[in-house]
């Protein structure tokens, strides 16, 4: 099973106030654990919304807003991808964060099998593997 750990944007985040040296080491600290364990499958930070956009979707039309936007706490700062066997584990983890203050929101990622036969053809299913087997071997040559 694979789950996003989803940390949410806080007001320093969101004014680009970036973490200090300690809460950097005890961060890769803890990448490291989730890497030894064989569950980290990806993680980042990421900049503030000031540095972003969002695109609005209705029918045809695409309509693009520049960041910042409002409520910080509704907003992301960063996140991990873990592959672990149950939602237990994967709050385990999100327990073992190093955060002395924020949140993190843990949300499970679909699967190929989540879905009916009808609606999720074997052969799309196979496409999709072989795309998730493309970017592990991508990531694998960083």
């Amino acid at each position: 099973m694979r789950f996003m750990m989803l940390v949410k944007a806080t007001e320093e985040s969101e004014a680009g106030v970036l973490p200090g040296k300690e809460i950097l080491a005890e961060m890769g600290q803890f990448n490291e654990e989730l890497l030894k364990a064989g569950v980290m499958l990806a993680g980042e930070g990421l900049q503030a919304s000031s540095k972003g956009a969002r695109v609005k979707y209705s029918g045809d039309k695409r309509t693009v807003t520049d960041g910042p936007f409002t409520e910080a706490k509704e907003l992301i700062a960063g996140y991990w991808l873990i592959q672990v066997r149950s939602k237990d584990e994967a709050i385990e983890w999100a327990s073992r964060v190093p955060f002395r203050d924020g949140e993190v929101e843990i949300r499970q990622v679909f699967e190929s099998s989540d879905f009916p036969a009808e609606s999720f053809s074997p052969e799309q299913a196979a496409r999709e593997q072989a795309m998730r087997d493309d970017l592990q071997a991508r990531a694998g040559r960083q």
